[in-house]
């Protein structure tokens, strides 16, 4: 018999069972920004995908560390990416649409409890929870328009859902970086509480969730991802290809090269 999830030995994960209620914590313990590689992006799919059978759990809390959610997709996986052909390049990268698909579609409630920066691919994790709790000093970016890329890993839907077209495109094309009260004021997140508190605040939600029955979230949450998300397919099915495109520009060197070299990118189209 298979160990459930929170019995295992993880690399990057510490899970802990309360009830029906399940908190997962990932954690790289290398880098203090809490990127995420494709080795720590595995785990958390093989989590989501292990309680696909959980009839119990009434919610699932994510959480990075105490001082950041995550600084996104870790670039020197990207790097070791670029040397591969084409077609293994477009497999590799469907890793970050599974992870945010996985926890899309896990049935319970899912809690995202957000410290500190919370960036691009973390960013695209977060909206695939059903909440998001934030500490006062939480802040949310989305770069990759100024890599010379396009935001993809279906969050496209997701954050228009959240926040509608105008300020989604103030986040994936003005690359504002958005504080905490201001993601409150536009819907992106659910609290705003003190810093080092969003893990408390997410607990007592994840507690009320774990009051109602297990059959009834489900079912609620079924109807209403089904109806907020009919078209996600059609409007974010592309943005793989879209990425790999963009990646055989100019643009987006340039864009890699001034974020490493610390200056601003001059883009010209190509």
């Amino acid at each position: 018999m298979t160990a459930p999830p929170w019995e295992k030995n993880w690399s990057f994960l510490k899970l802990e069972r309360d009830g029906r209620v399940l908190t997962v914590r990932f954690r790289r313990e290398d880098n203090p920004v809490n990127p995420m590689s494709a080795a720590l992006m595995q785990e958390l799919i093989d989590v989501a995908r292990a309680l696909e059978d959980d009839h119990e759990l009434n919610a699932v809390i994510l959480t990075g560390t105490d001082e950041v959610f995550s600084a996104g997709y870790d670039l020197n996986d990207g790097k070791a990416r670029a040397e591969l052909g084409l077609a293994e390049r477009r497999v590799k990268t469907r890793l970050g649409p599974k992870l945010c698909a996985a926890w899309e579609n896990i049935e319970c409630l899912t809690i995202a409890a957000i410290e500190g920066w919370c960036i691009g691919g973390g960013f695209a994790l977060a909206v695939a929870a059903d909440l998001r709790v934030a500490g006062q000093d939480a802040r949310f970016y989305v770069p990759e328009i100024e890599r010379g890329m396009n935001m993809s890993w279906g969050s496209v839907p997701r954050s228009v859902a959240l926040i509608g077209p105008a300020t989604t495109k103030r986040m994936f094309i003005l690359a504002e970086k958005v504080d905490a009260d201001t993601a409150l004021n536009w819907g992106l997140v659910d609290h705003v509480v003190a810093d080092g508190n969003a893990l408390a605040q997410a607990e007592l939600l994840a507690k009320q969730a774990a009051q109602m029955p297990p059959v009834g979230v489900r079912m609620c949450k079924e109807g209403i991802n089904a109806a907020a998300f009919a078209l996600s397919q059609a409007v974010s099915g592309m943005d793989r290809d879209q990425y790999l495109l963009a990646q055989t520009g100019e643009d987006f060197k340039e864009g890699v090269t001034s974020f490493l070299e610390i200056r601003p990118p001059n883009f010209t189209g190509d």
